[in-house]
């Protein structure tokens, strides 16, 4: 882990925040080029705090900073607007996206290119009401995720190393990729061929992939989240229900 002294007009966005003692916060900040950092924003709950409308979820900031240690001190905080609020199931997906960065991304390790993808998977979410592309963009975050931790997935090709092929079945293993199967049966992951190469292409346009991919990129997440529970998951299991 990178310690530094003093950060000076970091892009950043908020993950989420959580009160320390009376009148401050403390905040979780995805940033360009440090990734996930901890920052005391001392005051920030004041009613009259200026910096208290800024440390908002998804909207892009620039941020300063200066200490050492797990948490840092928020030295300054700058609105960069060109964000839309988040609203219905766009915000649902918004905190879902945030959850999964608070739990697996490690603290200051730098991850540009995923931090960009976050920055594109906001706009798109802003700009997309009806919902249309939320599925695909998901999926594409998720690989763009694992992929930057170093669990990039394997698609077009099965553990044995030959090509997948959109006819054949296979057995998604964690940490062994895609193992082909001789026929449709109960094994873990179970996925059709064409639904690891529509993955590979992020192409959803395939209902069955559609739902395939859903189910084993959820079966991943849950594997390295290593038994932790979402809560955005748990919310819409709760909205289902009713």
């Amino acid at each position: 882990m990178i310690q530094r002294s003093k950060v000076d007009r970091q892009p950043a966005y908020v993950l989420h925040t959580y009160p320390f003692r009376e009148t401050s916060l403390i905040v979780e900040v995805f940033s360009r080029d440090f990734g996930r950092v901890s920052l005391l924003a001392r005051g920030a709950r004041r009613p009259r705090s200026a910096i208290r409308g800024l440390l908002m979820a998804f909207q892009p900031i620039e941020v300063a900073w200066a200490g050492k240690g797990e948490v840092l001190n928020l030295m300054k905080a700058e609105w960069q607007g060109g964000q839309p609020l988040l609203a219905g199931e766009a915000l649902f997906c918004g905190y879902y996206l945030n959850e999964l960065l608070m739990h697996l991304l490690p603290r200051e390790d730098a991850h540009e290119h995923l931090f960009t993808c976050y920055g594109q998977m906001l706009a798109r979410l802003a700009s997309d009401p009806a919902g249309k592309v939320r599925e695909a963009d998901l999926r594409a975050f998720e690989k763009a995720l694992l992929q930057e931790l170093g669990y990039g997935l394997t698609l077009s090709h099965d553990s044995a190393g030959e090509a997948i092929q959109p006819d054949a079945w296979y057995s998604y293993g964690m940490e062994q990729g895609p193992q082909r199967l001789a026929h449709a049966e109960a094994a873990a992951q179970v996925v059709c061929g064409k639904t690891l190469l529509d993955l590979e292409a992020e192409d959803f346009s395939d209902p069955r992939s559609r739902i395939e991919a859903k189910a084993l990129m959820r079966a991943l997440m849950a594997h390295y989240l290593g038994g932790t529970e979402l809560e955005t998951r748990k919310i819409f299991k709760e909205l289902q229900e009713l």
